[in-house]
């Protein structure tokens, strides 16, 4: 199998490029380094681009081993012909290899073995070529009875279970009710026991295979794993049969009735179960592929959010009983002071927890002010509010995603990093730098957690997670690590790094023997190859180098040191590659960070929405204008924060004049957007927005 034209085919690219990459890739390279430090072999690829090579080269070696496996076992049956060895080798699909191997698996005794062990064979190979009617084949028949075979009719029943298996064998027979699967057959679900009416959406559901969307695949798993609904699917049965019919030929009228009753035996008894498993499988196999990218699509610019430097920050995380939990933060996240307030009922002591925070607020210089989102978060705000409006210094506020802080407040890591706290305090600092590092914050927990997917319980944990995780090792080493204030949970996801050495590093910073970039060699089990890997990736801000705080790789340095002193805005690229002997993409990356060393990516993303006042969904009109972030982006729309304590959905319709098929081609997570109320039903608490015509 020729892997690399393969991939070039799927892919749209050049054969030279995949082979860079697989290279690379099989010699250790990560993803991050490739993108980023081997441009010129790799011809500029994206990690993206580098990302689909690497599934789709895995996934093709799948098959080769697949093909290697199934040869050999064949092989050892000494049943493998030329004919067939080149069958298996020309086939790239894993469902039709296992097609092809089907007849040859090991595998419990079959009703045609049985028949086969009663000697019917020779009987089977009669009624197909010889026999001319009923009584000529019961005559035959007569000579195959014995203490397991009554009758002759019993022969001739059990001698067309090999007929039956061997349609079900049949590739194109098979593939004739695959494609009738993909065109034509429907998916059904009816109610079953769906006592609280959760999926009453789809009791009487019944759509095309080829036209069912990823969340109505994984609805009706759930359900159908729940007992609430019945699931079945429906092809062109009548149909099918005819055209595996028209696959045997035979010579006469008897015959042909011979083939329609193992037709129908071999279609409902073994193809159609099989089939539809196998589709089924494919359906959900692709939901949870479309499921994880819409959880991609959320998840890498949420990561990527705008810090907010230089703010000393109150996180709040709001309670009713048991009181809203208070903490700060300096400007560089480190814990500074904490504090319980009962600002909201059942104890309303709004006046003593005012004093509070207004003491806070001044003895430690805050002025920002975190707030969770989860209870009682708006009756918090409220007070908040009534805060603002006491004290004469510039204070803003945010309401901030909570999702997944309880899971960092009880995690390991949170004890190490906060062994004297209470849980609910780790809560508010995770509230308050989430608004100063978004990213250094969310990597503390696992992606899953941070709640900005759909249908994730639905998924495939394990395939989830991988997936994710390769998303959050992206994000990290776009913006790179600096190394002063990294967590090593943050650092694990380096290139190159694991949790163990990202420990080491850690400790090591903190003992102060890592000033230099290349003070990461004296790091235990950090040698050269992990160090070319993840060197770029690492920031130190406090080096007397200054290469050292820029993403210019360490191999790239003499090459730097020979471009800072010329006039970086007037260099002639090309000429001056070709004089050093380096790649045009790598100068211009190098040039780049010269330009601006120590620089933030980030900072070119939308800054975090900020507040002063309250509003409530009692403050909206129909055609209000209001400025919001994108919350979460799914098939059917985008949720947005306008801040009114309830996302408004922009509908797919509503986003774009222009027609789109996915939300994603004009949105990104994360976004400022304007947006116009169209729809606002308070009893339900939901709110249409609508950013066509915005002003």
């Amino acid at each position: 199998m020729d892997i690399i034209h393969i991939l070039s085919e799927q892919l749209n690219l050049e054969e030279e490029k995949i082979i860079s990459v697989r290279d690379l890739l099989d010699e250790g390279s990560t993803v991050a380094f490739i993108a980023r430090y081997r441009k010129e072999k790799t011809g500029n690829l994206t990690d993206v681009e580098i990302r689909e090579i690497e599934k789709n080269l895995n996934k093709l070696r799948n098959v080769e081993k697949r093909q290697e496996e199934i040869l050999s076992s064949i092989e050892s049956q000494g049943k493998l012909t030329e004919e067939l060895k080149e069958q298996i080798l020309s086939t790239n699909s894993l469902t039709l290899l296992e097609d092809i191997y089907s007849p040859y698996k090991k595998k419990r005794k079959t009703r045609a073995d049985l028949a086969r062990e009663l000697g019917l064979e020779d009987l089977y190979k009669y009624l197909f070529s010889e026999a001319k009617d009923n009584e000529d084949a019961l005559n035959f028949a007569k000579d195959f009875i014995n203490d397991d075979v009554e009758s002759p009719e019993i022969a001739i029943e059990k001698s067309l279970d090999i007929m039956a298996e061997d349609i079900s064998n049949n590739i194109d027979a098979r593939n004739i009710i695959r494609r009738d699967g993909m065109i034509r057959a429907k998916i059904i679900a009816t109610e079953k026991e769906d006592s609280e009416n959760l999926y009453q959406t789809y009791y009487d559901f019944s759509k095309k295979l080829k036209d069912i969307k990823a969340y109505q695949i994984l609805a009706l798993n759930r359900a159908e794993k729940e007992d609430a609904l019945a699931i079945k699917v429906e092809f062109s049965d009548d149909y099918n049969k005819k055209l595996i019919s028209n696959l045997y030929e035979v010579n006469n009228d008897y015959q042909k009735s011979l083939i329609d009753k193992s037709i129908d035996d071999a279609y409902k008894r073994l193809i159609l179960p099989s089939i539809t498993t196998e589709l089924r499988n494919f359906l959900t196999e692709n939901a949870e592929d479309e499921s994880i990218k819409v959880f991609s699509n959320n998840l890498k610019p949420y990561l990527l959010q705008r810090p907010i430097k230089g703010k000393n920050v109150m996180g709040l995380d709001p309670g009713y009983r048991t009181g809203c939990k208070v903490a700060v933060v300096d400007q560089n996240g480190k814990y500074l002071d904490q504090a319980v307030i009962y600002p909201v009922i059942p104890h309303k002591k709004e006046k003593e927890s005012i004093a509070i925070l207004k003491n806070l607020i001044e003895k430690h210089d805050v002025s920002l002010i975190a707030l969770g989102n989860a209870t009682a978060s708006r009756e918090t705000e409220v007070f908040v509010n009534k805060l603002l409006e006491e004290i004469d210094k510039d204070i803003a506020y945010a309401v901030v995603n909570e999702a997944g802080a309880s899971v960092y407040s009880a995690s390991s890591l949170g004890e190490e990093e906060f062994p004297d706290l209470d849980v609910t305090i780790r809560g508010a600092i995770s509230m308050a730098r989430r608004l100063q590092d978004p990213m250094a914050e969310l990597v503390k927990i696992e992606p899953k957690h941070i709640g900005v997917g759909q249908y994730q319980h639905d998924i495939n944990e394990k395939k989830l997670d991988e997936e994710l995780s390769k998303v959050v090792e992206d994000a990290v080493n776009e913006v790179g690590v600096t190394i002063n204030n990294a967590s090593y949970k943050l650092l694990s996801y380096v290139s190159g790094l694991n949790l163990t050495i990202a420990k080491r590093i850690e400790d090591e910073f903190k003992e102060g023997n890592l000033i230099y970039r290349k003070d990461l060699k004296k790091v235990k089990g950090l040698g050269d190859k992990t160090y070319k890997l993840a060197a770029g990736f690492l920031r130190f801000p406090d080096s007397p180098e200054i290469l050292d705080n820029t993403g210019v790789h360490p191999e790239s340095y003499k090459i730097a040191n020979k471009v800072k002193d010329l006039d970086l805005t007037e260099i002639d690229i090309d000429k001056l590659a070709g004089e050093l002997e380096v790649g045009r993409p790598t100068l211009e990356d190098i040039i780049s960070e010269l330009k601006k060393p120590g620089r933030d990516p980030r900072e070119d993303n939308p800054e975090i929405l900020t507040k002063s006042e309250i509003m409530t969904i009692d403050d909206l009109k129909i055609g209000d204008e209001l400025t919001g972030k994108v919350r979460n982006i799914t098939d059917f729309g985008a949720f947005v924060d306008i801040g009114v304590g309830i996302d408004g959905l922009v509908h797919i319709s509503n986003i774009s004049n222009k027609f789109i098929k996915d939300p994603n081609e004009v949105l990104t997570n994360s976004d400022i957007v304007k947006v116009r109320v169209i729809e606002i039903d308070k009893k339900r608490e939901r709110i249409g927005l609508s950013m066509k015509d915005v002003k």
